[in-house]
């Protein structure tokens, strides 16, 4: 369900020739159409595959979300503006659209039903229509419900449809608290879940501490999955703390009760802290008010995981995001000292913020839930 996945041909080629057709030229066309946000020659490049002969769910999974991986990669390298990215994820979804809609995309549902969402509050909605895709071309019958789709509205609509599972996409680590209300909401009422994204960690690692049925790296390793069989029926008593004791001491609480509280606080006093950000203009303000908001969020979401190194990773990634728009990134620690002393009654929020102190100095690998 991830968009950052790996070229390769799937097993379901038509043929080898139908694979040649989609070759990494085509991603290359593709991709310098929407890096200029030609929605006609992007089309164009993916519905002449087909006609071609190209194999549909090589060419949403090596083609098009390879192209979408990329857009993520150059606007970390800020080659890309927010506005850029967005109209480049736009022309995608449409590229994705028009290859629904050829001769070559239609099968006739032959197997049983899936309902595809995203997690509430997740606007990252293409890895999931790219999973609904893939699984129509499988045979199955897909309800694709799109982006933030609130629990109640979810589970409404397994009541009308007697899904056989539930497929929940997120791509923001911080959306996980909705994502395990949402997991285990809908085993409540008996269907299984299946999530993906870079939400959910390497390896699925948050998709098992969360308690969902099944994790899938990407679209086809899911669809792979559900032929292989029912995923297991989920236990209906299951409760979200039965995952999660540690929020017992309720710091995940208080934390987000108090984060607009803490933002304001810790903006105040970074100006004494950080004497540079006297200099600032209106707009630079605004944004560093939003890393705060940013920093407050994750330092929730390491709380509700019970994972340190969540955290860790996200100060460094926002370091190097930072220093790649030409802002310094020594503004961090006095931001971090300063949510320090604000917590320091809250003994798992302190160890967080000091283990993100301690990322500053240290390399760390790539980690889920980049906020592109």
């Amino acid at each position: 369900m991830s968009t950052s996945t790996p070229s390769r041909v799937h097993a379901l080629s038509t043929s080898p020739a139908a694979s040649s057709v989609a070759s990494p030229e085509m991603a290359d066309q593709l991709w310098e159409a929407v890096a200029v946000g030609d929605e006609y020659t992007a089309t164009d490049v993916v519905l002449r595959a087909l006609d071609d002969g190209a194999d549909p769910e090589f060419v949403l999974v090596d083609v098009i979300a390879a192209v979408q991986s990329r857009v993520g990669e150059e606007w970390a390298a800020n080659r890309l503006s927010i506005a850029q990215e967005h109209a480049a994820t736009s022309i995608n979804e449409r590229a994705v659209a028009a290859l629904a809609l050829h001769p070559a995309a239609r099968r006739h549902p032959d197997r049983g039903r899936i309902t595809v969402a995203c997690v509430d509050g997740e606007w990252h909605a293409l890895p999931a229509r790219l999973l609904a895709e893939v699984l129509k071309l499988r045979g199955w019958r897909v309800d694709y419900l799109g982006a933030q789709v609130p629990v109640p509205h979810l589970i409404s609509h397994l009541h009308t449809t007697q899904a056989d599972a539930v497929a929940l996409s997120s791509s923001i680590a911080t959306r996980l608290p909705t994502a395990h209300a949402a997991i285990t909401a809908c085993q409540a009422v008996g269907v299984p879940v299946l999530v993906g994204g870079a939400a959910f960690g390497p390896g699925g690692r948050y998709a098992h501490l969360l308690g969902a049925d099944a994790w899938a790296p990407d679209a086809p390793a899911a669809a792979d999955r559900l032929a292989e069989g029912p995923l297991p029926r989920p236990q209906a008593d299951h409760q979200q703390m039965d995952d999660l004791p540690h929020l017992a001491d309720q710091e995940y609480t208080m934390v987000t009760r108090s984060g607009d509280a803490l933002v304001r606080t810790v903006f105040r006093a970074l100006e004494d802290a950080f004497p540079a950000m006297r200099g600032y203009d209106e707009a630079q303000r605004e944004r560093t008010a939003e890393d705060l908001a940013h920093i407050v969020e994750f330092l929730a979401t390491a709380l509700y995981l019970g994972d340190e190194d969540l955290f860790s990773w996200f100060i460094a990634w926002t370091a190097r995001i930072l220093e790649a728009r030409g802002v310094p990134a020594r503004s961090l620690p006095p931001a971090l000292d300063l949510f320090l002393h604000e917590l320091k009654d809250f003994p798992r929020a302190s160890r967080i913020l000091r283990r993100g102190l301690e990322a500053l100095t240290t390399d760390h690998p790539t980690a889920p839930g980049t906020p592109v």
